[in-house]
């Protein structure tokens, strides 16, 4: 298993795509598209919020029903809650063989939705949000992607999957062969355990914990959620190891000794601990001890981390996406 970057976009140039929905995915899927050689038309209600923006980008905007007539590719850009609904407005007016794309596996993973039996459908899955799926393109390059063929009624579901991958600029930076159950059961594990719930969870916890021991909250502020988009800058461009080679020594020593406290004890109880150790001295002293001597367990733990395989595929995965850029724009 690896990036692709073999994607024949053919079929989805000068081909009718009706983009349902013009929100944060629907509105860079359309545009990219069209720059990419496809006909789009936008599906949405009369009254929808966003339908002022896709008239002002030129886009036809017509009802979800009507879109779709005759379209070859059908995009269901709208949230999973209201996919239901709209798959049963628009069943009867879907060409047979059509193509339905997603942007993520809810839908079809947990059977939202039961496609046609005539129907192909796909995902496409950037891994980014839409502004930054329109902003790389735009900078000729895109960010990478999961693909998978779900139903292949005509076979030529993944042609599509991977043509519609090229149109919107994955195929610059590469995709990954997924299945709709695993894009589906890892992108909400990640948003939950760890990018949202899991990220919002610590940064509000640390923030309570300083300013119930009496610090000032602006203080709490800026330490706890302001300054955490510099260490995720170093975490996206290096890894584990470039975020660490990117920050202080102390603050590398202190990274690693919490882990345990995070295992072992709820959030709250770990930071009161990280923070009574701080204030008595006993970090400090803990670490002028180990650079003392050396820093030795430091530095055995780095190149223990070398070696952990987030740290391996992070450098493949990284490598090869600068490889999709290079070859992108000097063909």
């Amino acid at each position: 298993m690896g990036l692709r970057y073999d994607l024949d976009p053919t079929p989805i140039v000068g081909a009718r795509v009706a983009v349902l929905g013009y929100g944060a995915q629907g509105h860079a899927h359309a545009l990219n598209l069209r720059d990419s050689g496809a006909d789009v038309v936008i599906g949405l209600p009369p009254a929808a919020r966003r339908r002022p923006d896709a008239l002002q980008a030129s886009f036809e905007v017509l009802p979800a029903r009507e879109a779709v007539r005759g379209a070859a590719v059908v995009a269901m850009m709208v949230p999973d809650e209201a996919m239901a609904q709209v798959y049963g407005e628009i069943e009867p007016d879907l060409a047979p063989g059509a193509a339905l794309v997603f942007a993520h596996g809810f839908a079809l993973h947990y059977r939202v939705i039961v496609p046609r039996a005539d129907l192909d459908a796909v995902l496409v899955a950037p891994n980014g949000q839409g502004q930054t799926v329109r902003s790389a393109f735009v900078a000729g390059g895109g960010v990478p992607g999961a693909v998978s063929a779900f139903q292949d009624a005509t076979g030529r579901a993944m042609d599509f999957a991977l043509a519609y991958a090229a149109g919107i600029g994955c195929g610059r930076a590469g995709v990954l062969d997924a299945t709709v159950q695993r894009e589906t059961e890892a992108d909400l594990f990640c948003e939950q355990a760890v990018l949202c719930g899991g990220v919002t969870q610590l940064v509000k916890t640390g923030f309570e914990v300083l300013v119930e021991a009496g610090f000032p909250p602006e203080l709490a502020y800026f330490g706890c959620l302001h300054e955490l988009k510099l260490v995720v800058d170093l975490l996206h461009a290096g890894g584990l190891s470039g975020m660490h080679a990117g920050i202080s020594n102390t603050a590398e020593f202190g990274d690693r000794r919490v882990g345990p406290l995070f295992q072992r004890l709820p959030m709250r109880e770990a930071m009161q601990e990280i923070l009574a150790r701080v204030q008595s001295g006993a970090f400090a002293r803990d670490w002028l001890q180990e650079a003392t001597a050396g820093a030795p367990t430091l530095l055995a733990e780095r190149a223990a981390e070398r070696e952990h395989p987030i740290e391996t595929v992070g450098a493949m995965l990284r490598d090869r996406m600068r490889v999709g850029r290079s070859a992108e724009s000097n063909p």
